[in-house]
């Protein structure tokens, strides 16, 4: 286990208490975070996280997100790499966080941050050698709104979600938009492969923003496959070829059973294949 986590500059033991009562992020949710993944040494997609982090940081009205730029990324996540003198693998987690007083109305827009390491086994993004069984989580929904494609610190549908999951012995749970149509799972983005044709839910459906969902997207453009943006109707699950999930810490791995359906992998092997290859 990393022995150190980064905070606002300064290192520290990974299991010493450093957040104050005060800290709005653990008060209020009043912050955002980014998943990372460095591969042998690399971190991966830099420019794109950086891009959706500054989005976010804008959404939320808080300051600085100019400095968070894709040079602030690979030069925290390097530091903290070093320091943990881990192998070139690695997942990290960067929690930026409004830091200043107040109750719901805040004193200040400034903003701190906390960096976390976790050490991978592999270099590659491996696709998933038992396919996941999931299930639809439709207890509460998730609303549409300006905030709903950032990653925000304001987790309690996926906890929720994630409960579901763990008591019905579930791999993913995917969740529904607050119109009753297919929006992501606990922890990735969702693409359905129907008639040969592959389908993931618009932004304006609610879903994050995901950046390995944003790689696939762009693998799909310049290798030919067809893929299409759209409102997805939870049916489909019953009739699609291929369902599969995708986040920057896991890449893509496949779906193998959703109730008695049963799916393929054959587009999922080769879109990971490409995604390696970058």
């Amino acid at each position: 286990m990393p022995q150190y986590i980064l905070l606002n500059d300064e290192f520290f033991a990974a299991d010493e208490a450093v957040i104050k009562a005060s800290n709005r992020s653990f008060k209020f949710g009043d912050g955002l975070f980014e998943s990372m993944r460095m591969c042998n040494g690399k971190l991966q997609f830099a420019e794109q996280h950086a891009d959706r982090l500054r989005a976010g940081m804008k959404a939320l009205k808080m300051e600085g997100y100019a400095l968070l730029d894709e040079y602030f990324l690979r030069q925290k996540t390097a530091e903290l790499f070093k320091k943990n003198r881990l192998n070139g693998n690695v997942r990290f987690r960067l929690t930026i966080y409004r830091d200043g007083e107040g109750l719901y109305t805040p004193q200040s827009n400034k903003v701190g941050y906390l960096l976390e390491a976790m050490q991978l086994e592999h270099a590659e993004y491996e696709l998933n050698q038992k396919g996941l069984i999931i299930d639809v989580y439709d207890e509460i929904t998730k609303p549409i709104n300006k905030l709903s494609n950032y990653k925000t610190s304001n987790a309690l549908l996926y906890i929720m979600a994630g409960l579901y999951q763990k008591q019905h012995r579930l791999d993913e749970a995917l969740i529904l938009n607050q119109n009753g149509f297919l929006c992501e799972s606990t922890s990735s983005n969702v693409f359905v492969v129907y008639q040969k044709q592959i389908y993931t839910p618009a932004l304006s459906e609610g879903c994050v923003a995901g950046v390995m969902r944003n790689v696939v997207l762009k693998l799909a453009k310049t290798h030919h496959i067809p893929l299409i943006e759209a409102q997805i109707n939870p049916e489909i699950l019953n009739e699609a070829e291929e369902v599969f999930v995708t986040n920057a810490s896991s890449g893509i791995r496949w779906v193998m059973g959703y109730g008695r359906k049963r799916y393929f992998n054959e587009v999922a092997k080769t879109l990971n294949a490409k995604l390696n290859a970058l």
